[in-house]
């Protein structure tokens, strides 16, 4: 998944993110591939071709995917609007992107409700737990921060992802 996440980063560059970003058709038929599509914010990769990012266009698992990329692109806000027509909205992966969004586009206080939500759902979900603590390290609670890292220690070791991640954005203040 981090070449797909790699390559949304490079066709975003490439395509110019201001008004066109990677969206990834995950799932959709297309041959079971992950291919590049460029499409206008809102809109979802389906069958090859872009469509309006609505509940039911896309089986769930297919709008996740592309919500996911989007928001590792850095397109936010267009990730919340795909995100926002799963219609599973109580999936911790799925509450978790939406605070990822929130958070990287300054929302902290939204963002802490979904990754809460995510974690109470799941409470070994170690992912949505590092970005919450990143978003306490960004609103300067740091001790909140570090009880995170020490919940994830519990969860995965100090050796996993997750663990190395937060602890690196601890120690460098960054968000």
């Amino acid at each position: 998944m981090k070449i797909h996440l790699a390559l949304a980063t490079v066709a975003a560059l490439a395509f110019g993110v201001a008004s066109f970003a990677p969206v990834y058709a995950m799932g959709d038929g297309d041959s079971g591939t992950t291919t590049p599509k460029k499409c206008k914010k809102g809109e979802v990769v389906k069958k090859g071709k872009c469509v309006k990012a609505t509940s039911g266009v896309l089986p769930d698992e297919d709008l996740y995917q592309q919500g996911r990329a989007l928001a590792q692109a850095g397109e936010y806000d267009w990730a919340l609007t795909v995100l926002a027509a799963v219609r599973n909205q109580n999936d911790p992966r799925v509450l978790n992107y939406i605070g990822y969004s929130h958070r990287k586009s300054g929302r902290l206080d939204e963002a802490f409700g979904y990754y809460h939500k995510a974690i109470e759902i799941d409470p070994n979900f170690v992912l949505a737990r590092e970005y919450l603590g990143e978003g306490y390290v960004a609103a300067g609670r740091i001790d909140l921060a570090k009880s995170q890292l020490t919940e994830i220690a519990h969860r995965c070791g100090t050796t996993c992802e997750e663990y190395q991640e937060l602890a690196e954005h601890i120690e460098s203040g960054l968000n």
